[in-house]
């Protein structure tokens, strides 16, 4: 109950000029991750570099640390500039960190790639209609040699 009590007086949830802040409620309050489990696992699973070393959830983020995230298939170096302990929007979260050039540009570099590996795909334009598709299946069981 003291708790409780202590709680409510101090505030709540603390203070956005904090000193210090675990790594995995940084990720969320930082946008990268829905949720703190989600931040949490990726930790376990070694996609956050602390330093270029592995860390646990629990870490202490400072500011100044580099840190490496990698998200589906980007991967993002940035550099914390500030500590949040609280969700905020978008703008308020990427006052939190720096991206550095190098990763700005790789990422870029990526999605360029990716962009043109789907433009070489074939359009094929729309499904096949039901006459196309007899046509498909006619010209498929012509040709099986089973």
């Amino acid at each position: 109950m003291r708790k409780a009590q202590a709680k409510k007086q101090s505030g709540g949830q603390g203070k956005s000029n904090e000193t210090a802040c675990r790594l995995d409620k940084w990720l969320w309050a930082a946008r990268f991750f829905k949720t703190r489990q989600q931040a949490k696992n990726a930790i376990e699973r070694g996609k956050i570099k602390y330093d270029g070393a592995r860390p646990k959830s629990s870490r202490t983020v400072q500011v100044g640390v580099e840190l490496v995230i990698q998200k589906e298939r980007e991967e993002r170096t940035v550099i914390v500039d500030g500590l949040g302990v609280r969700r905020g929007s978008a703008t308020d979260a990427s006052l939190l960190y720096t991206e550095t050039e190098e990763s700005i540009e790789a990422r870029l570099a990526a999605q360029a790639l990716k962009k043109a590996e789907w433009a070489a795909q074939p359009d094929y334009g729309r499904r096949p209609d039901k006459a196309s598709r007899r046509k498909i299946h006619r010209f498929k069981n012509v040709n099986d040699t089973d």
